[in-house]
């Protein structure tokens, strides 16, 4: 039987391959694109490693794609119900905090649903997504504390923010409470010629 982490990796291995493909990326050509190495893309294109979250994130970024697409091994057309606890766990710490993939599509350009949950004290950070990414967050239980660039803004549960992702970011909790969130994320789609470069 495979585990559901073998099952990630071979999904992404030939989902990569096949959108690397699509977008005829050289190996070259993407890690540029990304800020991944060659030798990186190669052990995840061959199933031998799990990338981390960034390093996903930044490979779906450069092809244009939801983080969905790269890990997606069953794919429904029409309707995709997700149940309570089957989000894909895509990040988490020590002391229980973590961030599911809940759902993402990519027929309109790539747009991805995630829940977080922090912790008192504990937070996460992201490296600058590509230009026109947009993040908009609902806190359902807690207080975010939003880091955008070298600004700060503090959302209470039952509040809602969005922003402009292509700068750097962090999401934290510096109440005493957890905080949950859901968040959606909408990135520009990676179109003809910009694909090619």
């Amino acid at each position: 039987m495979v585990s559901d982490l073998e099952q990630l990796t071979q999904a992404l291995a030939r989902n990569l391959k096949r959108w690397r493909g699509e977008r005829g990326f050289t190996l070259d050509a993407l890690a540029a694109r990304a800020g991944v190495s060659r030798g990186m893309i190669i052990q995840i294109e061959q199933a031998r490693t799990n990338p981390s979250v960034g390093t996903t994130v930044k490979l779906a970024d450069a092809l244009g794609v939801s983080i969905t697409t790269l890990l997606d091994h069953d794919r429904s057309p029409q309707v995709h119900v997700v149940l309570p606890g089957q989000g894909v766990r895509m990040w988490s710490s020590t002391p229980g905090s973590e961030a599911r993939m809940l759902l993402g599509d990519d027929r309109r350009g790539p747009v991805e649903m995630w829940t977080y949950r922090l912790e008192p004290g504990d937070g996460t950070a992201s490296d600058p997504h590509p230009a026109g990414t947009f993040e908009m967050l609902h806190v359902t239980a807690g207080e975010l504390t939003l880091e955008i660039a070298d600004d700060r803004h503090v959302v209470p549960a039952g509040g809602a923010v969005s922003f402009e992702a292509n700068v750097p970011h962090a999401y934290r909790n510096e109440g005493a409470e957890a905080m949950e969130m859901t968040m959606a994320v909408s990135i520009p789609p990676v179109r003809g010629a910009e694909a090619h470069r």
